[in-house]
């Protein structure tokens, strides 16, 4: 059944850190609009793009994914005014969920993955890596929940976030939430937030790298963690390569 369209507040958890004013110019219809796919048992969806324009975006991905079935995606979020994806997928017996996630750029734009990660049947497993990287008074946002059904015993689920802020207005959120009714299940999140290694960069300048190619091998090295199960090579650079165009605006 579609949701109601009515507009969110930041009360509600799954919207706490979202700019509401400019959900409110995409419109309550949006909260409607799901792109929906069903993987049969056995096979694999993969996907990468990038989202973020300069106008507010928001897109919502619902997958039920069958016994043994994969999905695979990886995102780069650039969003020059509030870009939001939502994920929500449901794990059948023995399934697999993979996301890499990558939220970049300056401004007061926010920039948020939200993801909710139903383990419906026992043996499946989940793996989330979110790399966030902020400077000017941006945001990056990452909200995943974990939901493990009583009867999805040897569940295997894990969230990785890490966000780097390269100015002292910039911000990084993440909410880890889990809801685990089964008892033989494997669950794990971490989150960190910090700033630029002043030894690494004093060992590159020491060696002659001037301080915006430093800048760019650190931050690179960094985001290539929310993509290393991306087999795809060429989408690993073009997912990167727009990451990198967007931290070339930071003067």
């Amino acid at each position: 059944m579609p949701e109601t369209a009515t507009l969110p507040t930041r009360r509600d958890e799954a919207w706490r850190y979202a700019d509401v004013d400019a959900l409110a110019r995409i419109g309550a219809e949006a909260l409607d609009q799901w792109t929906e796919m069903a993987v049969p048992a056995g096979e694999t969806h993969r996907e990468s793009f990038i989202v973020g324009g300069d106008a507010p975006e928001l897109r919502r991905i619902r997958l039920v994914l069958s016994a043994g079935a994969r999905a695979e995606l990886f995102v780069t979020n650039i969003g020059a005014d509030y870009t939001r994806l939502e994920v929500e997928v449901t794990l059948g017996k023995g399934a697999h969920f993979e996301f890499g996630g990558i939220t970049i750029g300056g401004g007061d734009a926010v920039r948020e993955f939200v993801t909710t990660t139903i383990h419906a049947e026992p043996e499946a497993t989940s793996n989330q890596t979110v790399r966030s990287v902020h400077w000017g008074t941006g945001t990056g946002n990452f909200l995943g929940e974990i939901k493990v059904a009583r009867r999805a015993q040897k569940t295997g689920a894990a969230q990785d976030f890490k966000g780097l802020l390269l100015e002292a207005g910039a911000s990084a959120n993440a909410v880890p939430q889990l809801e685990i009714f089964a008892d033989d299940v494997k669950c794990a999140h971490g989150a960190t937030v910090g700033q630029l290694d002043e030894s690494a960069r004093y060992y590159m300048a020491a060696r002659g790298l001037s301080p915006e190619e430093t800048r760019r091998l650190l931050v690179q090295a960094f985001l290539g963690d929310a993509l290393v199960e991306l087999g795809d090579d060429a989408e690993r650079e073009r997912l990167l390569e727009a990451a990198l165009e967007k931290l070339e605006e930071r003067k």
